[in-house]
């Protein structure tokens, strides 16, 4: 298959500038600034090009929100806060070809009329911030980013904004809120960002990978990239793959392909020898699948979704039949507790409530009510109960691990300890 994403992430030195132009880097300016914005942003809408952030809203669209009369300055922000458990994608993006990741910033700020746009990269990430500064200042020296953009008439300026490690601001308005220099809380919607976002101007909010579609179809047109994948689910996925599989990594694969394809041909099956138990295919805030569920099910948006889960921003992991579920579902909550950040009381307390439980379980301390209990604190955490989706990125998991093992659950309080005990393999949990 042709690799859209990553087909310079085995050139030597491809970070550097140099490097990157004898490879194609920046070619899609000359294509650009011969359009008009609106024609830009008609190009990305045809193409079918979906946020690859979690969402899959249409990126074209999405841009076109911007109100048609805004007099204030635009803003283009990069969502690089990838802090999603099982998700190192975009990571390898800014670490294998940061260039292609700033030249389809640049796509998008030249069509939604951004002079000023923002890098939020993950505060951990430090030492893929030291690349991407670098890769922002060989821009400039090349005169790609700064005033008078290749002759073009058109002004930029990137700038990274380093978060403090917080989940949270990976949701667009926290982010946004965190780039002021306040807490990291999440707005209320509407309004929405591309009406009032940063500093209450018209904000577009993109994630990396989406971003970095960019520059293919510019240089190759829409329908070049609707080659790749389904109607609905056009292109291709970066897929961090991780768990009990032979050969973890992240992977560009077709939209579309089967997650037993994938599986079996790629990842090199499942470890040891053993069996598929279950599968998270979007990252830890999505619904599990069984393994009868996602050998039935494919990687793209309407396949996910069809089987009761998301393909969400590509955290694949895998889980073979070692795995105690319970563990798994501890280990999580205890996450989704600790990074809550506190501003609704459903979420605040839910997300407490639902670790405590999981664990009293888990160590041998359950009582029958306590699965009856926790999808009642779930039921009331989710479903617009919250300013954000927080709280349902942990209430969802839960009733899914509830329904779908709950016989696994119903041991660990019939027998006072953990069933899986001495089998588990510490690899995964």
């Amino acid at each position: 298959m042709e690799q859209i994403l990553s087909k310079s992430w085995r050139i030597v030195n491809q970070r550097n500038m140099d490097v990157a132009l004898m490879h194609g880097a920046y070619d899609s300016l000359k294509k650009i600034f011969k359009m008009t914005p609106a024609e830009v942003t008609e190009t990305v809408k045809a193409s079918g090009l979906r946020g690859r952030g979690g969402a899959g809203f249409s990126t074209g669209t999405k841009w076109t929100f911007i109100p048609k009369d805004n007099k204030k300055p635009v803003y283009l922000i990069n969502n690089f806060d990838e802090s999603e458990p099982g998700t190192f994608k975009d990571r390898a993006i800014a670490e294998k070809d940061p260039h292609m990741m700033i030249e389809g910033m640049i796509i998008a700020s030249y069509a939604i009329g951004a002079n000023t746009a923002y890098i939020y990269i993950r505060g951990e990430y430090y030492r893929q911030w030291e690349i991407i500064e670098k890769a922002l200042a060989e821009a400039y020296a090349k005169g790609f980013l700064g005033k008078n953009i290749q002759g073009s008439g058109f002004h930029l300026d990137i700038f990274q904004h380093r978060g403090a490690g917080a989940y949270i601001c990976g949701e667009e308005t926290a982010l946004l809120s965190s780039l002021e220099g306040g807490r990291g809380y999440p707005r209320i919607k509407p309004p929405f960002p591309a009406i009032e976002g940063a500093w209450r101007s018209p904000t577009i909010v993109n994630n990396v990978e989406t971003l970095t579609n960019l520059p293919y179809i510019i240089n190759n047109g829409a329908d070049a990239f609707k080659k790749f994948g389904t109607e609905k689910s056009p292109g291709t996925k970066l897929i961090s793959a991780s768990g009990h599989i032979e050969k973890p990594g992240v992977y560009e694969v077709a939209m579309g392909l089967p997650i037993h394809t994938f599986l079996n041909e790629q990842l090199g099956g499942i470890w040891k020898g053993r069996k598929l138990k279950a599968l998270v295919p979007g990252g830890s805030s999505f619904p599990v699948l069984t393994a009868d569920e996602a050998l039935k099910t494919n990687i793209d948006f309407e396949s996910c979704a069809a089987s009761g889960t998301s393909l969400g921003s590509g955290g694949f992991y895998v889980m073979d039949d070692t795995t105690c579920m319970v563990r798994m579902l501890m280990f999580t909550a205890k996450f989704y507790e600790h990074e809550s950040c506190g501003q609704c009381t459903p979420c605040r307390e839910g997300t407490g409530w639902v670790s405590q439980i999981v664990r009293r379980i888990e160590e041998g301390h359950g009582r029958e009510r306590d699965l009856q209990v926790l999808l009642d604190v779930c039921n009331n955490m989710m479903n617009g109960r919250t300013i954000c989706v927080f709280a349902d990125a942990l209430a969802m998991p839960v009733i899914s691990y509830l329904t779908k093992f709950k016989h696994e659950f119903e041991d660990h309080v019939r027998l006072g300890r953990c069933p899986m005990s001495g089998k588990c393999d510490s690899a995964m949990v």
